[in-house]
């Protein structure tokens, strides 16, 4: 069995990698860290939570205590870049806990914080820069960082680059650096655009596939409540209270619905914070310690925010609104099961996305309710029916009077009652649909909340395209 000894990584960085208790790398880091360390561009594609972190920052911290050359002025020897703050920050911390015995020179460039302090550290160079794209450039624009030293960059979490719309950002980036320099892409999805970007601006790049593309973690017992959209908040809070959520993120599509399911949520008693583009650096920071620490059970997010985060020990993900991109399931679901333990996935659907659990159903391969999301003929997804409405306040054609009154959808049992604790269980990962309940849960009273979410007002931040989506 392969362990951190025979990759050829720098004795000081066996000696941090030994004080965190790691012994055996995960498979992206067994096949990529030799990649890197030969000099090779790399395409690397693994699930979240399988440590594609450590996979390219161990690689880049060797070659910098090879050579110990001190970064020029304002630039870097290694880039970063990341979508969100919450990945940029988790990317420096791991390259500071492995350097601690070879102290590389750490900074971290991210909207949602004061520049200026930002531009002081790059005064001197850095031997890691850890970017999101939309501040890089705005400091690159105002001559506070130079990227013509750069000898590896690293393009993190790129299929959600390119949902993010960074992509024209990365290629005004990648323009401003040298020709000869290592250039690697790690993602958690492979789709062709994402393909086509690694042609563009990688060399010859070796790939490293270690799961098959956008297939959930099989650890995860995935879940599909069909509900009424009125259902949707009080059946959540119910969700929640059982004693077996020991920790959970809830997903929203926008982030006044984020902040919506987080007042229900702490009107009911359950201490809940949210995390989304519109919140301050310091009120994710603050929001994310209470999650880690256990003083509150439940971080509401959306799928920007949340991509960056990494906390042990998530026994639940729950959706309260699908994704209209299907490969943002895998994303959210990730965030349970990680480091090799079970975890639990839950959606609550409504009629109108049935659309959406149709496409998540043909990118998994499976079947998450009895014979296949059957979509409601007429009644529009949400993405959709928001567009329209948006076109009938610009008066651009007369308002309909809202969607078709929404019905519960189908009355699919996930294929008979099953023992233990999380019930109806048809092997790890299976689908499993219920009506209104989990199979673990007793049934509640009847709920009485309206659950829909409005969309989100445009935040503040240097990342603008964070701004755009969520």
């Amino acid at each position: 069995m392969t362990d951190f000894t025979t990759l050829g990584l720098a004795e000081p960085l066996l000696r941090a990698i030994s004080e965190q208790s790691y012994e055996t790398p995960t498979p992206i880091q067994a096949r990529s860290i030799p990649v890197m360390l030969e000099g090779h561009d790399l395409v690397g594609i693994a699930q979240t939570g399988t440590g594609k972190t450590a996979a390219f920052v161990l690689p880049i911290l060797h070659r910098i205590a090879a050579n110990r050359a001190r970064p020029a002025p304002r630039a870097c020897r290694a880039l970063v870049l990341a979508p969100t703050r919450e990945l940029a920050t988790q990317i420096a911390d791991a390259a500071r806990t492995y350097g601690k015995f070879t102290r590389p020179s750490v900074a971290v460039v991210i909207g949602g914080a004061k520049p200026g302090p930002q531009a002081r550290r790059m005064e001197s160079g850095v031997d890691l820069l850890v970017a999101t794209p939309g501040r890089l450039l705005d400091h690159v624009a105002a001559g506070v960082i130079r990227l013509d030293a750069v000898e590896t960059v690293v393009l993190d979490e790129a299929d959600q680059m390119l949902d993010l719309g960074f992509i024209p950002a990365i290629r005004q980036i990648m323009a401003k650096l040298p020709r000869q320099r290592q250039a690697v892409m790690f993602s958690a999805t492979m789709p062709k655009p994402i393909r086509a970007l690694a042609g563009e601006f990688l060399r010859d790049p070796r790939e490293v596939a270690v799961s098959v593309e956008s297939k959930p973690v099989d650890r995860i017992d995935q879940q599909v409540l069909l509900l009424a959209p009125e259902e949707k908040k009080d059946k959540l809070a119910w969700l929640l209270a059982d004693v077996a959520v020991e920790r959970a993120i809830v997903f929203t599509r926008t982030k006044h619905g984020a902040d919506k399911v987080t007042r229900h949520l702490e009107d009911a008693g359950i201490g809940a914070a949210a995390i989304h583009g519109n919140k301050s650096q310091g009120q994710r920071e603050r929001a994310l310690d209470q999650f880690r620490s256990g003083r509150i059970r439940v971080l509401v997010a959306t799928d920007i925010a949340a991509r960056g985060i990494d906390v042990d020990n998530v026994s639940h993900v729950v959706n309260f609104e699908l994704p209209n991109v299907p490969e943002s399931y895998v994303h959210r679901i990730g965030r349970t099961a990680r480091a090799g333990a079970e975890g639990v996935a839950i959606s609550l659907v409504e009629p109108s996305e049935l659309p959406y659990l149709r496409d998540i159903e043909t990118l998994i391969g499976r079947h998450l309710v009895p014979g296949g999301a059957q979509p409601v003929r007429g009644l529009a997804p949400p993405h959709l029916l928001r567009a329209r409405n948006q076109v009938a306040r610009q008066g651009q054609m007369p308002k309909r009077n809202g969607p078709p009154k929404a019905a519960h959808a189908g009355h699919g049992h996930g294929g008979g009652h099953g023992g233990g604790h999380h019930g109806q269980g048809h092997g790890h990962g299976g689908g499993n649909a219920h009506h209104g309940k989990p199979a673990h849960a007793k049934a509640g009273g009847k709920p009485q909340g309206r659950g829909r979410s409005a969309g989100g007002g445009r935040g503040r931040s240097s990342d603008r395209a964070v701004n755009r989506v969520a």
